[in-house]
């Protein structure tokens, strides 16, 4: 799997330049409909993209359906020893809506587990990966989580799903979590793409992400790369994530520790 990895990064990074040179030169969707349209067509090019410059190397490997609306599909692995789940393009409708932050994300797993996860952001031409075991790396240069002290100074992520409410309780679990970041961190973002953002916990950017639901496929990808850069993985019971958990907590491992304290 090593020696084929320049391979899968190349893939990835043609086939973002690609769109990037296509970025803001389509019309703005004006309604529902022209929105799904553009987003379907986007991931159909982008997949068809993918699986023909990957199938050389990988030629048995099956692709599986990244369908993030299809909330079942989410709790547990596909039925295969190994296959790719591609995002082909996590934050298709900032593309569409000719604003940045989208990336083109692609995840190898293996037993059940994410194994190599790619992100690639072609407006600033960074590409993110890791492998199982082998680190995280951001253009070739390993990476490793924040150990920021402070948490007046702390950038962390409120995430939700737009998509998928599993969670009977949902709205109130989210409000609770918003007010609890609010208090206990000074600075509270959300910079579009659940991906690239967990890359960035992993690249010492972001400390603390946050997300009330189920999610899983968007996950994938940035969740191995932060892990592989040390931060700690769960879900927001404090617990280690396991795949088809309803919620994720990913941090350094004081961020972390700040948002689970009981008491101030």
């Amino acid at each position: 799997m090593e020696q084929h990895v320049n391979t899968v990064l190349d893939a990835v990074k043609v086939t973002g330049n690609l769109f990037l040179t296509d970025f803001r030169r389509t019309q703005i969707p004006q309604t529902f409909e022209e929105l799904i349209d553009a987003v379907h067509t986007l991931e159909v090019r982008c997949l068809d993209i993918l699986q023909r410059n990957l199938a050389g190397v990988f030629p048995g490997t099956p692709w599986v359906d990244d369908n993030e609306f299809d909330g079942e599909s989410q709790k547990r692995p596909a039925q295969h020893d190994q296959y790719w789940l591609c995002d082909t393009m996590d934050g298709a409708i900032q593309y569409v809506q000719h604003i940045a932050g989208w990336t083109i994300n692609i995840v190898l797993i293996k037993n059940g587990q994410p194994h190599l996860a790619v992100i690639y952001d072609p407006l600033t031409d960074e590409i993110f990966w890791a492998m199982h075991g082998k680190g995280a790396f951001l253009n070739g240069k390993r990476m490793e989580a924040g150990e920021r002290q402070d948490p007046r100074h702390m950038v962390v992520v409120a995430e939700y799903g737009h998509q998928l409410k599993q969670n009977v309780d949902w709205q109130g679990k989210s409000a609770k979590a918003y007010v609890r970041l609010l208090e206990r961190f000074g600075i509270v973002r959300n910079y579009g793409p659940h991906g690239l953002q967990l890359a960035y916990i992993g690249a010492g950017r972001i400390d603390l992400f946050h997300q009330s639901d189920l999610d899983t496929h968007n996950w994938l990808a940035g969740l191995l790369i932060a892990k592989e850069a040390g931060a700690q993985i769960l879900n927001v019971e404090g617990e280690p994530w396991t795949w088809g958990d309803d919620s994720l907590l990913v941090g350094s491992k004081t961020a972390v520790e700040i948002f689970n304290k009981s008491v101030l």
